[in-house]
């Protein structure tokens, strides 16, 4: 094969890859209906037939409830219906609360009734094997050829307690109604949900809006988050996430939350192999790789956490409606040991615990002179007995600190009204005072004391690590927020060719990558020994040998790289013996020649390579090369396609980037080369969606700041040779 025809085969255009579109109509019927009716509504108020019935009386339902069962005249004193085709008024919710062998002919009968959305409590469907699968498809295929909007099977339904649609049979509302929030919650699991509902509603939290999705045959959780999303009630949204089938409409739905400038706070499971089978057999869901999941949620300002009190923590956090930027925490506290504890969890978490200017330090010490002044500052139990104290340390620390968040520890004050009263007049003013900072109050509290604080302007936290971590959270969500607003859109590549449908050796894809601007090294492929001499002379010297094969991906694997050649007589001597040790190790693959490169020397190696990953399409994966990737697996992960500041970004990620930036005695690296090659390679890959299955750029060398970064050697393997 000669390099002028396979020039010629990699002409064209790359096209982009489609994007699939939420669907957000007809939710307003989930949340928001006027009428409804309960199939399978049941006079017994504590079974799953009868609780909603129940539940939407006791929250005082404004629209018309119709219960439904052939068995009864009436239903907890409501008039029932023998089918829902039997009731006159239009209906614009129907629950279903069916043995699953009724429920697909419940929802024709819907369908013909008109109903405008139905939610379906039934389990027996996808999760347990084909009948019930087959039987979910049904369903699916009705709500797509008659517009009916369904939620679930297999769900536990929808809450929204400012207009009473208590929609659900969670026995989480039997210890508490809901009450009002601005906080919207979506979850895939019902149980999950049901349990955050109520550890919410013990802490004092109310949500705007409540949903699970559960098995997903129509209403899926990416549309009910652009729901919350778009929702002026919901300011802050929770979410619980097991996997997801359409990756374009999570990052779409992600993406209005975005734009809105409202927080995301969300629990992903399944990170691990034992988690991740585990979501696959409770949701019938597809989970995508992890690493892929945080690079969408850290691309679309969604705060991952790990559990589900850090979940309630964030989501509370945020309800405070202030995201600051810089970072730069106070610490007051009544107690030398949790000011340390603090700072410890505060410095770990990233933020800037700033000492105190000394003559604000001075200003304390006339105030009350065993105090240390620094940050954290300790009053000591001093303010036990002058509970001034607290309000003249933290009126001085937020006037001359620059802090834009503090933490104020109280210990247990809060658990005495009269005792917590003298405090809240005296710190109440300050925080008045200083709007923009996010002031938190860490104490034990009773929900009274707790109340009449969070009303003069404080978050409240029992836990001051809990407290730490939850200011961290605003913080990363605010530098989300602003990086984004700052952020240009990644510009297309004009000249870029569609990757083709056929191998590729090293060359092809280095000039494939090379149309789009991402420098590579020069090459010439030599048939004989006598060519690659030649090349190597006109190259200069050092050179390496490498083999040209779109059948040989692990060149050095196969004895198909020489390296440091120095002389026309060492690269005589050494072609030949390349090619042996290529065909011995592998005797099938289609040569097509060796590659005569100089050598790249006096730049730091790292690997950017994409994989195009089943549900969000090519990731770039970028980190520093040699022990960095292979023993330590120090590498950032971004979703094609992107901007260079979110390339640098991705670089500033990795754990070994201080040696980019020049630590040990280095050069510093050129970086805006290195990110503008990812940027660019994201583009390219986003153009090329779904015709490769990976591209890969190892080594790529960063050389010294201003002289720029090339590609050492790269391989594209199309989608056709996946193998």
């Amino acid at each position: 094969m000669t390099w002028s025809s396979s020039q010629g085969r990699l002409s064209g255009q790359a096209g982009s890859a489609k994007t699939q579109s939420l669907n957000t109509d007809g939710l307003e019927m989930l949340f928001r209906p006027a009428s409804v009716a309960v199939l399978g509504a049941s006079i017994d108020p504590s079974k799953i037939g009868g609780r909603p019935v129940r539940y939407l009386k006791e929250a005082g339902f404004r629209g018309r409830i119709y219960p439904v069962n052939p068995k009864y005249k009436e239903v907890q004193g409501l008039t029932a219906y023998p089918s829902v085709g039997d009731i006159e008024e239009p209906i614009e919710l129907a629950i279903i609360a069916l043995p699953a062998q009724a429920v697909v002919e419940a929802v024709r009968a819907c369908t013909a009734k008109g109903v405008r959305a139905a939610l379906i409590f039934s389990a027996g469907f996808a999760e347990i094997g084909d009948e019930g699968r087959r039987m979910q498809e049904e369903i699916a295929s009705i709500a797509r050829s008659s517009g009916i909007r369904i939620l679930g099977p297999n769900c536990l339904g929808v809450m929204n307690s400012r207009n009473g649609v208590i929609a659900t049979f969670s026995a989480g509302i039997e210890s508490g109604s809901p009450s009002g929030g601005r906080i919207g919650f979506v979850s895939q699991s019902g149980a999950f949900g049901s349990h955050c509902f109520a550890a919410a509603r013990e802490k004092g939290l109310g949500f705007s809006s409540w949903v699970t999705t559960g098995n997903e045959s129509d209403v899926e959780f990416s549309d009910c988050l652009a729901y919350l999303a778009l929702d002026e009630d919901t300011e802050v949204i929770a979410a619980y996430l097991e996997g997801c089938r359409d990756g374009d409409k999570l990052k779409r739905s992600l993406e209005i939350a975005h734009e809105n400038r409202k927080p995301v706070v969300i629990l992903k499971v399944g990170a691990s192999e034992i988690g991740a089978e585990a979501a696959a057999s409770h949701t019938a869901a597809l989970v995508g790789s992890d690493e892929v999941y945080d690079a969408l949620f850290r691309q679309y300002n969604a705060h991952r956490v790990r559990s589900v009190s850090e979940l309630l923590d964030v989501a509370y956090a945020c309800t405070a409606g202030t995201f600051p930027t810089k970072g730069k925490i106070g610490l007051i506290t009544v107690s030398g040991g949790i000011g340390i504890l603090m700072a410890d969890a505060a410095s770990t978490a990233g933020l800037d615990v700033a000492a105190l200017p000394e003559p604000a330090q001075e200003k304390l010490r006339r105030l009350w002179a065993p105090a240390a002044v620094r940050n954290p500052v300790d009053t000591t139990a001093q303010p036990l007995n002058d509970p001034a104290l607290t309000s003249k340390f933290l009126e001085v620390m937020l006037q001359e600190g620059g802090y834009d968040l503090s933490i104020n520890f109280l210990t247990h004050v809060g658990l005495s009204k009269p005792f917590a009263d003298r405090f809240r007049a005296l710190l109440a003013p300050v925080r008045k005072k200083f709007p923009e900072c996010v002031a938190v109050v860490s104490m034990l509290a009773s929900p009274e004391v707790r109340k009449v604080f969070e009303d003069d302007g404080f978050l409240v936290f029992e836990e001051p690590t809990a407290a730490v971590a939850a200011s961290a959270a605003l913080v990363k969500i605010g530098r989300g927020f602003t990086r984004a607003s700052k952020a240009a859109p990644p510009q297309p590549s004009p000249s870029a060719k569609p990757i083709p449908d056929f191998p590729l050796n090293e060359r092809e894809s280095k000039l494939l990558l090379s149309e789009v601007d991402i420098r590579v090294v020069e090459d010439r492929l030599a048939q004989s020994a006598e060519e690659a001499a030649e090349a190597a002379e006109e190259l200069g010297f050092p050179v390496a040998l490498k083999v040209a094969s779109p059948d040989v991906r692990h060149k050095s694997d196969a004895g198909g790289v020489v390296l440091g050649l120095d002389s026309a007589p060492a690269v005589r001597k050494s072609f030949p013996r390349l090619l042996e040790r290529v065909r011995a190790s592998a005797p099938e693959a289609h040569v097509d020649g060796v590659l005569v490169t100089p050598m790249v020397e006096g730049g730091m190696e790292t690997i950017l390579g994409v994989r195009d990953d089943p549900l969000f399409g090519p990731t770039v994966v970028f980190g520093l090369g040699g022990v960095f990737v292979e023993v330590l697996s120090d590498v950032a992960f971004r979703i094609a396609p992107f901007g260079e500041q979110e390339a640098h970004g991705m670089i500033r990620e990795i754990r070994g980037y201080p040696l980019l930036e020049g630590a040990r005695g280095r050069k510093r690296a050129d970086i805006a080369a290195l990110a503008r090659t990812l940027a660019r390679l994201s583009v390219f890959a986003a153009e090329n969606a779904g015709r490769f299955d990976s591209i890969d750029i190892n080594p790529f060398i960063v050389l010294p700041e201003g002289q720029g970064a090339v590609a050492a050697d790269a391989l594209i393997v199309p989608k056709a040779d996946v193998r």
